[in-house]
């Protein structure tokens, strides 16, 4: 005769919790490459990587860690790599590189109606990965004195905000895809309050990835200087 015992019961039910989509575990700190010298040639992973994926993918509701859709988690260097199935040196073998360059709008990532990643952005994670994918990052590449809006300051929004503030269903209902739609930002005080974390505004970026100061710099500058279309 069959006797449940509680071992039984122990065994079954971590065999039913583990069918589901596992939460993904807590990270430990990573290591980060630093490098004093930034090469032309080299993409980092935490200047030009890593704001793609939490401006485009991190939204609530997808992959950041509380909803982690289908058991991916793109917030940080370790999740994307092992949640993404990253394989270094190998782009067109790496799960996440063939989602955001798949021209299916059903199987692309992001998802309509979220706009494609653009072909700067593809390239960058392409050049990411045949470098072999390191966790990599060069503080000097980001200059205080550059801090137009053409060179200094919509890089940074495009890399940081555009995933969530842009398209036809931009975030809040707030568009940061032309330079009138930031200066009106800036005018109304949300651009400088979002961006610094201050108490009263949404901040921005979100997932706690705020801007660096060298960046919030740059937007000080551009800002002091009457945020010139330049």
């Amino acid at each position: 005769m069959f006797r449940v015992t509680l071992y039984g019961i122990l065994v079954i039910t971590g065999m039913i919790i583990s069918c589901r989509h596992e939460i993904p575990p807590l990270e430990q700190p990573e290591t980060i490459i630093e490098s004093t010298v930034c090469s032309s040639d080299t993409v980092y992973f935490q200047q030009a990587v890593l704001p793609i994926f939490i401006s485009n993918c991190t939204m609530a509701g997808c992959h950041d860690a509380a909803s982690h859709e289908e058991g991916i988690v793109l917030t940080s260097y370790t999740s994307i790599m092992n949640t993404g199935k990253i394989r270094p040196f190998q782009p067109f073998n790496s799960d996440i590189y063939k989602k955001i360059i798949d021209t299916d709008p059903n199987d692309r990532m992001p998802p309509p109606p979220a706009s494609a990643l653009t072909q700067e952005q593809r390239d960058l994670v392409f050049k990411w990965i045949a470098q072999g994918a390191l966790n990599n990052s060069c503080q000097s590449a980001c200059d205080t004195s550059v801090y137009t809006f053409s060179a200094g300051i919509r890089p940074v929004i495009t890399a940081r905000c555009q995933g969530c503030h842009s398209g036809g269903t931009p975030q809040g209902g707030i568009s940061l895809t032309t330079y009138q739609q930031v200066k009106a930002r800036v005018e109304d005080g949300k651009l400088w309050g979002s961006i610094n974390h201050l108490a009263g505004y949404s901040p921005m970026p979100k997932n706690g990835n705020k801007l660096s100061d060298c960046e919030l710099k740059k937007f000080e500058k551009w800002i002091a200087a009457g945020s010139p279309d330049n």
